[in-house]
């Protein structure tokens, strides 16, 4: 699969690789700025260290892969966060947690290309599925997604995601 593309008013060939431990500081800068776009930036507590650590420990508890142009290839313009789930019901999968390409680096098939090497790897591992979450304001986003065969869960299966957060968890295994 050609994870590559070209715009066509600056020429710029995109790069689509897996992180490497030097790109974690730029990683996570950009997570950073994907949660002030959520409008969730004061909901960060993970640390760069943690990060760092989760992404490139044994076994990796996710894996990323980077967006760059081949002229700055140092300088990473988007990433994709992903890792292994699992249902009863259709097997293994893949949950893309996070897909975020710089503003200026937007409408360039950047974030597409991401998206198609998550899949890409998903499939080479043998996934029956990948599953995201879209925030209901971003219209562009869940527009894309659908465009390309995604299926809104809430709508098909009035299915609702629910989170449990560590306090939740510690109180939840101390109740009698």
């Amino acid at each position: 699969m050609n994870n590559t593309a070209s715009d066509s008013h600056k020429k710029e060939e995109i790069i689509i690789r897996r992180a490497k431990p030097k790109d974690s500081p730029q990683i996570f800068q950009l997570l950073l700025d994907l949660a002030v776009f959520l409008k969730s930036g004061k909901d960060v507590v993970l640390t760069p260290e943690e990060f760092h650590d989760d992404l490139f420990c044994e076994p990796p508890k996710c894996q990323c892969v980077v967006a760059t142009t081949a002229q700055e290839s140092d300088t990473i313009i988007g990433y994709s966060l992903f890792y292994p789930v699992y249902s009863a019901w259709k097997g293994f999968s893949l949950y893309m947690e996070d897909l975020f390409v710089k503003p200026e680096h937007r409408r360039k098939g950047v974030g597409k290309l991401l998206w198609q090497k998550v899949t890409q790897i998903g499939l080479d591992m043998g996934c029956k599925g990948l599953r995201l979450t879209v925030e209901n304001w971003n219209k562009t986003a869940k527009d894309m997604y659908t465009h390309h065969g995604c299926v809104d869960l809430t709508e098909a299966l009035d299915e609702h995601p629910m989170y449990l957060n560590k306090a939740g968890m510690e109180k939840l295994v101390q109740e009698v």
